[in-house]
C-alpha cells in the first residue's frame, strides 16, 4: 500500500476495526488491552477509532490476545449452533448429549477474577449474551433494523436511534429489577456499553453526544449496581465513577448526583463513612441544581442517614430521615427511571435498618414490622428479617433472634442474589457470639455459614 496520507488514514481505520471486533467479541476491555500492551485505555480508543497508529510493540505484545480472540470467535460460531441442536432435540423430547462445542477457551490476563474466569461461568455468560441480546430485540416497540444499522453506522446517529437506545436502557432496568440473578442482565448491558461507545468515538450533533452521555451514564450505574450485588465493590466503585463522568458531561445532574450517591453507599457499606460524607454532601448539592420533581434530593437524604447512623449521630440521622419522608409531598413527580427509582415505599425499612445501626432496638422495630408488612421481594424481605434477628439480639431476646434469622436464612435461599443478604447474614453472625450457649443459635449459625458459602461457591 502507497504510504499516501489517504492510504495511512484507511489502514488505521483498518487496524482500528479490527481491534475494536476482537474487543467487543472478547472477554477483555479496553483497559485490560491497555495493560497487555503499556497503551492508556484512552490509546486503545483512539486507535480503536482510526485516529492513532499503533506501534509495531503493540502488535507484538497483542498477538496472543488476538489468537484468543479469534478463538473467541469461532467458538460463539460453535456455541449458537449447538444450542440450536439442543433446543431441536428437547423440543423432539430426545435425550440432550452436549459436545464439546459449548466448552470455551480459556483467555489469558483476563481482567476479572478467579471466580469470573471459570469455564462454566464464561459458557452461561456467553449464552446468556445471546439469549439477552435477543430478548431485547424482540421487544415490540424496538426497531431491529435501526439498531442494526447503527452498530454499524455508529456515525451522525439520528435522535430515533438514539429514542431507540433510551428504550432499550429501560429494558435492561426492568429486566435487572426481575431477574433473580442480577448477573444475568450483564452480557446485554456490556452490548450495549459496546454500541453505546462505538458512537461516542463518532462524529455526532451537541444533542445527541449529549444524549448518549446521558445514556451511558445511566448503563455504566446499572452494571454497577450488578457488580455490587455480586459483591465486587472496586468494579462496581469503578462503574459508579464512570457514570459520574458521564453524567457531568451530558450537564445531567440528577443522573450525576445518583451516581455519587451510587459510589458513596459503597463506602457505608463498608463502614467507611467518613470516605462517604463528602460524596453525599456533593450529591445533595447537584441534587439542588437538578429537576424539582425528581426524587433525587430525597433519596441523597436517606442515604444520608445511614451515614449519619454509622457515626452515632442519631439526631442527623432523623434529621435527614425526615427530609426524605418528604418525597410525599411532593405534588408533581417526575416519571421513576431506572437508575432513581425512591418514592419512600421502603423508608421504614431505611428508617428502622439505621436504627439497628444505632443501636436502638426501641426505635427500630416497629419501624422493621411495618417494613416486613410490605416487603414484596426475597431479598428485600430478607434484609427486614435480619435486621430484626439483630434487634432480637440487641435486646437478648434468643426466641426473636433464632425466628428471625431462620426466616432470613430460607429468603436468601429463594433468591440467587445472595450476596447482599449474605453480608448482613455475616454481621447478624457476629451478633450471636454472645448466645452461643444456646443449640438452637448454634445451629442458626451452622445454617447461616452453609447459605453464606454456597452462594460464594456460585458467584
Amino acid at each position: 500500500m502507497a504510504r499516501t496520507p489517504e492510504a495511512i488514514i484507511e489502514l488505521r481505520r483498518a487496524l482500528g476495526a479490527a481491534l475494536r471486533g476482537f474487543r467487543e467479541a472478547s472477554p477483555f476491555d479496553q483497559s485490560a488491552i491497555g495493560r497487555r500492551t503499556a497503551y492508556s485505555r484512552t490509546s486503545i480508543s483512539h486507535i480503536e477509532a482510526g485516529r492513532q497508529f499503533p506501534g509495531r510493540n503493540f502488535w507484538k505484545t497483542a498477538d496472543q490476545l488476538l489468537q484468543a480472540g479469534g478463538e473467541l470467535l469461532a467458538h460463539f460460531d460453535r456455541t449458537v449452533a449447538e444450542e440450536k441442536r439442543i433446543r431441536i432435540a428437547e423440543l423432539q423430547g430426545a435425550p440432550v448429549l452436549r459436545s464439546d462445542a459449548t466448552r470455551p477457551p480459556r483467555f489469558p490476563g483476563s481482567p476479572h477474577d478467579d471466580d469470573w474466569q471459570r469455564d462454566d461461568v464464561n459458557r452461561r455468560e456467553l449464552l446468556r449474551l445471546v439469549t439477552a441480546t435477543g430478548s431485547l430485540l424482540a421487544i415490540p416497540s424496538i426497531d431491529v433494523d435501526r439498531v442494526r444499522h447503527a452498530a454499524d453506522h455508529p456515525r451522525h446517529l439520528d435522535p430515533a436511534t438514539v429514542d431507540t437506545y433510551e428504550r432499550l436502557n429501560a429494558e435492561l432496568w426492568r429486566k435487572f429489577a426481575e431477574s433473580r440473578s442480577k448477573r444475568d442482565v450483564l452480557p446485554a448491558a456490556r452490548h450495549q456499553l459496546a454500541a453505546l461507545n462505538a458512537s461516542l468515538n463518532e462524529p455526532q450533533s451537541s444533542d445527541v453526544q449529549r444524549r448518549l452521555c446521558t445514556l451511558a451514564g445511566d448503563l455504566f450505574q446499572l452494571c454497577g449496581e450488578i457488580f455490587f450485588d455480586s459483591d465486587h465493590y472496586a468494579d462496581a466503585a469503578h462503574c459508579y465513577s464512570e457514570a459520574a463522568h458521564a453524567s457531568k458531561e451530558a450537564r445531567e445532574f440528577d443522573l450525576w448526583a445518583c451516581a455519587m450517591t451510587r459510589h458513596a453507599f459503597i463506602n457505608i457499606y463498608e463502614r467507611q463513612y467518613r470516605h462517604a460524607t463528602p460524596l453525599l454532601d456533593g450529591a445533595a448539592q447537584l441534587a439542588a441544581r437538578g429537576n424539582p420533581t425528581r426524587t433525587t434530593r430525597y433519596w441523597v437524604a436517606a442515604v444520608q442517614a445511614q451515614t449519619y447512623a454509622g457515626l452515632g449521630n442519631l439526631p442527623a440521622c432523623q434529621r435527614a430521615l425526615d427530609k426524605a419522608e418528604q418525597v410525599a409531598t411532593l405534588d408533581t413527580k417526575a416519571p421513576a427511571t431506572g437508575w432513581l427509582r425512591f418514592e419512600g415505599s421502603r423508608l421504614d425499612e431505611e428508617r428502622g435498618a439505621c436504627f439497628v445501626t444505632l443501636r436502638r432496638p426501641d426505635l427500630a422495630e416497629p419501624a422493621l414490622t411495618r417494613a416486613l408488612a410490605q416487603a414484596t421481594s426475597a431479598r428485600r424481605r430478607g434484609s427486614v428479617l435480619v435486621d430484626l434477628a439483630t434487634v432480637g439480639a440487641q435486646r437478648g431476646d434468643v426466641d426473636q433472634l433464632v425466628m428471625r434469622g431462620a426466616a432470613a436464612v430460607d429468603s436468601a435461599r429463594q433468591t440467587a442474589s445472595v450476596g447482599y443478604l449474605g453480608r448482613k447474614l455475616t454481621d447478624l453472625q457476629k451478633h450471636m457470639v454472645p448466645f452461643y450457649a444456646d443449640r438452637h443459635v448454634r445451629y442458626l449459625e451452622s445454617q447461616i455459614t452453609d447459605v453464606v458459602t454456597a452462594s460464594g461457591s456460585t458467584q
